[in-house]
């Protein structure tokens, strides 16, 4: 009953250490509401379009670190691998549904890979290669974020895992940012999303 009670609180926590809306304060910080500004997301890309490389880099920092954080928490408290991978995918909910900004956050990819970066290194390396490789081709940073996160669970599924803690997590995040970027899709299909560095009054 105890350990049920400290993986209920631990993944609370790690909910609102997801919901630390690192774009949202850096922005405020520049006197700008994020929200307000581009397509309104509070992520590193907006964060980019709107106030330039330092500022989408601190939060290309602090959405990873808040991510690696939660998910680091259940092992220090002496909890297994499942309440690991459920305190990873609250923080991604946290940032992606943030209570804190009445349910509205960013698109949560930078905050998974921090996640996975604790899971599994090796595995969240390859999928960010691979991401960065597509943003550099085809300058579509919503298309090398899917393409990454697709990857996920493939890997996991190449190494031999075909169900547990690792593989329902990749799958999670993966559907969390398909839905997260279910608009990026539909221009991407339409043939009018926005390419990385071009301007535009929403992205």
């Amino acid at each position: 009953m105890l350990d049920v009670l400290l993986a209920a609180i631990t993944i609370v926590v790690a909910y609102f250490l997801g919901t630390i809306p690192s774009g949202y304060l850096v922005a405020k910080v520049r006197g700008v509401n994020i929200q307000q500004v581009g397509s309104g997301n509070i992520g590193a890309t907006n964060v980019l379009r709107a106030l330039g490389v330092v500022p989408a880099i601190i939060v290309v920092i602090l959405d990873p670190l808040k991510g690696a954080l939660a998910t680091l928490l259940p092992g220090i408290v002496g909890l297994g691998p499942w309440v690991t991978a459920l305190a990873g995918l609250a923080a991604v909910l946290g940032n992606d549904f943030n209570v804190l900004l009445r349910m509205k956050g960013g698109k949560g990819i930078a905050t998974s890979i921090g996640v996975f970066m604790v899971i599994d290194p090796l595995t969240t390396l390859m999928c960010l290669v691979l991401g960065i490789f597509t943003i550099l081709l085809s300058r579509y940073v919503s298309l090398g974020s899917l393409v990454g996160m697709a990857a996920l669970p493939l890997f996991v599924i190449v190494q031999g895992e075909y169900i547990g803690p690792r593989l329902l997590l990749a799958a999670a995040l993966l559907g969390l940012a398909v839905y997260r970027h279910s608009s990026n899709i539909q221009r991407l299909v339409a043939g009018n999303e926005r390419r990385l560095g071009e301007r535009s009054a929403k992205g």
